[in-house]
C-alpha cells in the first residue's frame, strides 16, 4: 500500500492527498509531525533518493534556518537522530510505494503511482487526442 507523510500545515501535502483521492489510490497517511520517523524508517528512504540527505533536507525551512547548525559537521547517526527530533526538517510529502519515492508534490512525477494500466490507457488517449493514432 502506498504510504503519504505529511504534516497539517503543508499545502504540498494537502494536494498530493487530493490527488490521491481523485485518482481512487489506496494509501496510508502519517502526520510525522505528531508520529516522527524513527531512525529504520529513515534509512529506508534515504536508500530510495537520489541525492541522499540533499532530497530529504528542507533547508529552507524555519526550522533548518533556527537550529544554525552546518549538515557538513554531522555524521549520519547525528543526522539521523536529528530528523527524529525535528521532523519539519523533512521536506513533504513523502509519497512511498514498494518501487517509488517522491519528496515534495509534483503534479507531473506523481502519476508514477497510477496503475500501469490507467497509465497506459491515458498515453492512447492523449495519443488519439493528439491525433498520432
Amino acid at each position: 500500500m502506498l504510504k503519504l507523510f505529511t504534516s497539517p500545515s503543508c499545502t504540498s501535502c494537502r494536494k498530493a492527498r487530493a490527488w490521491l483521492v481523485e485518482h481512487n489510490i489506496d494509501f496510508e497517511e502519517r502526520n510525522i509531525i505528531v508520529n516522527p520517523l524513527n531512525i529504520i524508517e529513515l534509512k529506508d528512504i534515504l536508500a530510495m533518493t537520489e541525492n541522499g540527505t540533499e532530497d530529504l533536507i528542507s533547508t529552507r525551512s524555519k526550522a533548518f534556518a533556527s537550529l544554525d547548525i552546518n549538515l557538513e559537521n554531522l555524521n549520519l547517526k547525528q543526522l539521523l537522530e536529528l530528523l527524529v527530533i525535528n521532523s519539519a526538517l523533512i521536506r513533504r510529502p513523502l509519497i512511498i510505494s514498494k518501487n517509488h519515492l517522491q519528496i515534495g508534490y509534483n503534479e507531473d512525477e506523481i502519476r508514477c503511482f497510477l496503475p500501469r494500466n490507467v497509465r497506459r490507457l491515458e498515453l492512447l488517449k492523449a495519443q488519439v487526442m493528439a491525433g498520432l493514432i
